[in-house]
């Protein structure tokens, strides 16, 4: 699974304007919803809830809140660059300005796992976030995201 199998051009926010963490998932699950043809509140709830559970802030300022929704019919991945670093309870206490979401069907099991465990893996490239954080460019964005995540095949 590639992570443009996840993610178009129109599914990334190359200046999100947010100052919580609550601001920035409202903000998310509105532009989900616009992607997925899911109800907004349904997208954030699924979110909110999954950040009860622990903190998706994985640390080096990168969030990957992700969730299961019942009627999806495939995965969704959607990027945000903040414009400015948000608390976002991370595991390292650091804030966060890179944010990638992750939708799947209630049915998507190992998929949903390999989505998260590419996203990952993407992340930790520290160049490539550099990039990320150096460019306000959507088409940009994609292609660092696109064209990175093929250099980190599983």
């Amino acid at each position: 699974m590639e992570l443009s199998d996840l993610i178009a051009p129109e599914n990334v926010v190359p200046n999100l304007r947010v100052t919580s963490k609550k601001q920035a998932l409202q903000e998310l699950a509105k532009k989900a919803a616009e992607l997925t043809g899911q109800p907004e509140r349904a997208v954030f709830e699924v979110l909110i809830e999954r950040e009860r559970l622990g903190t998706t802030g994985v640390g080096h300022g990168i969030g990957i809140p992700h969730g299961k929704l019942p009627e999806l019919d495939r995965l969704y991945g959607l990027f945000a660059r903040l414009e400015s670093a948000i608390d976002f309870d991370a595991i390292d206490e650091q804030p966060v300005d890179l944010i990638f979401v992750l939708l799947a069907p209630e049915t998507a099991g190992a998929d949903h796992l390999k989505a998260l465990a590419r996203v990952s893996r993407l992340f930790r490239d520290r160049a490539i976030c550099d990039k990320l954080r150096g460019t306000d460019s959507a088409d940009a964005v994609y292609a660092l995201l696109t064209q990175g995540a093929t250099s980190h095949a599983a």
